[in-house]
């Protein structure tokens, strides 16, 4: 049966975190658990386009949940999902600051698993769908509806073509083109381009990814596609 959504789960308390993973995976959820900030921040990083939903405790080692709670709220991916606050701070004050951070509901510990589960069901039916699909190699995030690509959260501004390119690798990360191919691609009906042409577009792309530039590899006497070296990372 494949899992309706995916969660992720900051709770540094071992035993209630397995409790409530199990039992959301038992009702049909994939669960992403994170003992800390540092592993919640890490899923957020590589994982975010599966997460739907993120249940928060505050109190967590390291990157606390309001600090993880304002990343959620800045990423390009995840900005909009629902956040909960899961927490032992139960004061009125502790409460309307998560609501103001930006989280959409806030439960106080201890709380039955049903009631989390409830909460969690209340919130996803009420999310609007999403209108962007994406695509996440390493670091970089591709926004194939709103033709955008981010790295580090940060959009990076590319050419038409440049973008062309992108999305041609990214949605088909174990190709390796040769620049024929490319400038077909690319050329369209134009018939003055040239071999030349590929290399100036992929070294003005690699320029923009920055510290990403290497996801772009040449394969000597074959042509360019993504690092596969990296992908497996």
């Amino acid at each position: 049966m494949k899992a309706k959504h995916t969660i992720l789960l900051v709770e540094d308390e071992i035993e209630p975190a397995e409790m409530l993973t199990n039992f959301l995976e038992i009702n049909g959820y994939q669960v992403l658990t994170a003992h800390d900030g540092k592993q919640a921040l890490n899923f957020i990083e590589n994982r975010s386009s599966e997460i739907h939903i993120a249940v928060l405790d505050i109190m967590v080692p390291f990157i606390d949940g309001r600090e993880i709670c304002r990343v959620i709220r800045k990423h390009p991916v995840l900005r909009e999902i629902p956040v909960i606050f899961l927490t032992a701070k139960d004061k009125e004050k502790d409460e309307i600051e998560g609501l103001e951070l930006g989280a959409d509901d806030y439960i106080s510990k201890p709380a039955s698993l049903k009631l989390v589960k409830a909460h969690i069901e209340s919130l996803l039916r009420r999310q609007k769908p999403q209108n962007s699909k994406w695509i996440q190699h390493g670091e970089l995030l591709l926004d194939i509806n709103g033709k955008d690509l981010f790295r580090d959260n940060q959009r990076i501004d590319l050419t038409s073509t440049e973008y062309t390119l992108i999305e041609l690798f990214f949605k088909n990360p174990k190709r390796v083109y040769s620049r024929q191919e490319i400038l077909e691609y690319i050329g369209g009906d134009d018939k003055f381009v040239f071999d030349r042409t590929v290399d100036v577009h992929i070294k003005n792309l690699r320029l923009k990814l920055g510290e990403q530039s290497d996801m772009i590899k040449t394969y000597r006497g074959i042509g360019y596609g993504l690092n596969r070296e990296l992908l497996s990372q």
